[in-house]
């Protein structure tokens, strides 16, 4: 079976639009199930581009904008603050899916061991299409 970037960005999209609040027959995703997902997703939506391509185009305006508020704040510090707040803030499944992404964005951007993660999740989104 190959789902193709286009096809696995569709897939990881529905997976976490219908598994994160649950309801069916599965239980709903959990915290750490939901952050590697929506960083595959990332890499996905990089992959596919297109319409997916909207996410990458979005995350990095948000990256020129707080690089434009903290003027020097670099793409590694940005990456541990993400990291930080994701671990340490409550968080409720939803917002770990919408900031595993943005998260992934700015870890391919950092370089050093950031980029050994994104790679890492960048190279599994491809076998996994």
């Amino acid at each position: 079976m190959n789902l193709g970037p286009v096809g696995l960005a569709f897939v990881l999209t529905v997976l976490l639009i219908v598994g994160i609040p649950g309801g069916g027959q599965l239980k709903p995703l959990g915290w750490w199930p939901t952050l590697i997902l929506s960083m595959l997703a990332g890499s996905a939506y990089k992959a596919a581009g297109g319409p997916f391509g909207i996410v990458p185009d979005f995350v990095g305006t948000l990256i020129k904008t707080a690089q434009g508020v903290l003027p020097g704040v670099t793409l590694p510090a940005l990456a541990f603050g993400l990291a930080i707040f994701i671990l340490y803030k409550k968080l409720t499944t939803r917002q770990v899916g919408i900031l595993g992404i943005v998260f992934w964005y700015v870890a391919a951007g950092a370089g050093g061991s950031w980029s050994y993660i994104s790679d890492s999740m960048a190279n599994l989104a491809v076998n996994l299409s």
